[in-house]
């Protein structure tokens, strides 16, 4: 039943959700329960571009780069990252993208705050490789539940050009790289919350990896997880 009501809800939101152990779960309500969140806070703001981070960062609980090790990126027709291959094992690693295509932050009008976007082949500070790469976050713990907040059609600077829709993609991996879920998201212009809870039995949440097709590409705030339980 349980599951039923999760596929029902993914196509209620525009979501489709190919077969796996997570399922769509309310944001708001993952925020109340979950104690970890990442705000890429700790930079200072910083106009577009922002700041450029040509290697894998860590933050509060989690390393965020552009794939995992064993994966390869390219470009696809609409100039954004795609991911292929499969994570090398037996356990999940993060990897860094090449530089100026890794991941930048910067603060972003449409969040009030610092937000981070992955970069597309275009590079670093150039604006059309803003938000066009992928994102892989590798937790330090196996989680029970996870989210983002993201923005899309961000078509151009300061408002101008016209809006157009494009696709979010997201993988849910086991720290073993087994894929548990995988959603793909349409969602319109702005902020789009975005939530997922593991059902059943069976292996956490290790790894996230987000892919997009926004015309504008996407940006990145609010990552939520479990802090770990201290020992004792």
């Amino acid at each position: 039943m349980m599951r039923r009501f999760g596929w029902l809800l993914g196509l209620l939101l525009g979501t489709a959700a190919t077969a796996g152990d997570v399922e769509i779960a309310d944001y708001r309500v993952l925020r109340d329960d979950l104690d970890g969140r990442i705000d890429f806070e700790r930079l200072p703001p910083r106009a577009e571009p922002g700041f450029n981070l040509d290697r894998p960062v860590y933050s509060s609980g989690a390393w965020i780069g552009e794939r995992f090790v064993g994966q390869q990126v390219s470009s696809n027709s609409t100039g954004h990252d795609t991911i292929t291959g499969a994570p090398d094992g037996p356990w999940l690693r993060i990897a860094g993208g090449a530089p100026r295509q890794n991941l930048s932050v910067a603060s972003h009008r449409g969040f009030g705050s610092n937000a981070l976007f992955p970069l597309g082949p275009a590079g670093f500070p150039a604006l059309e490789a803003r938000g066009e790469g992928a994102v892989a976050i590798l937790f330090d713990t196996d989680q029970p539940a996870t989210g983002f907040r993201v923005h899309t059609d961000y078509a151009a600077p300061l408002g101008t050009g016209p809006a157009a829709q494009g696709s979010v993609e997201v993988t849910l991996l086991a720290r073993d790289g087994q894929r548990l879920g995988h959603f793909s998201h349409h969602p319109g212009t702005g902020i789009t919350e975005l939530g997922y809870r593991l059902q059943g039995a069976g292996p956490g949440i290790a790894g996230m990896l987000i892919l997009n097709t926004d015309p504008g590409g996407i940006a990145i705030d609010d990552i939520l997880f479990a802090k770990p339980r201290p020992l004792g």
